[in-house]
Order: structure tokens, then sequence, then C-alpha cells
């Protein structure tokens, strides 16, 4: 497959392939840390708890790696941030910028978190 903002393929990584699929040319390493992982029971993933601490293991998981699921993905996280209160009283697409770099050239900007 092509690389596209909707599938990337890392051959190049150490680890590559980290999950065993039957074809590696479709093995979409974008989600390569699954943005999903937090979500417990609920992230779609074929995920297990280990026995002896209750871990979340993802070894045999190859649901974010197919190309397939990239709409399913972004449609949950997507989901997620709709039901999100903005923090620190900041109204909805206003970001924040707590080191006042907002006004400052490029520069002076650099400089600052040096």
């Amino acid at each position: 497959m092509e690389n596209t903002f909707r599938f990337f393929s890392n051959k190049e990584c150490k680890y590559f392939p980290c999950h065993a699929l039957p074809n590696e040319d479709e093995f979409n390493c974008l989600f390569c840390f699954c943005p999903l992982y937090s979500w417990g029971g609920k992230c779609g993933g074929n995920f297990r708890f280990s026995a002896a601490k209750g871990v979340k293991t993802c070894v045999d998981c190859h649901w974010p790696h197919m190309p397939e699921h990239y709409d399913a993905i972004v449609g949950k996280l997507s989901e997620a941030l709709a039901g999100q209160e903005p923090e620190d009283g900041q109204g909805e697409g206003q970001a924040q910028d707590p080191e006042g770099l907002v006004d400052k050239d490029e520069d002076q900007a650099q400089a600052d978190l040096e």
C-alpha cells in the first residue's frame, strides 16, 4: 500500500512487524502505540489481561495495524474528544499558551524555551 495520512508502514523500524499479520505489506504503523490502549475493555481490539497482575496485554492484537480500521479508530477518538469539557476555563478551539509564546516571533519563542 502507498503511504498516506491513513496508512504508514515503517519497514525500517527495528520492531517491524511488532505483531504477526498475514500480509506485512498491509501492516499499518500509523498507530504504533494504540491510542485506545487506555480504554481498557472498550478499545475494540483483541487484548487480554495477564493472570498474574491483571495488566492489559495487546501482543495478539492486530486491530490498530489493519488499514481498514483507520475510520473506526479516528471515529472513537473523535467521539471521546467531543465529550470532553475544555480545561482551565479555555473555550472550545482556544489553545492554552502557558509560556506566553503566541505574540513572540519564532526566534524569541525558541530562545525562551531553551
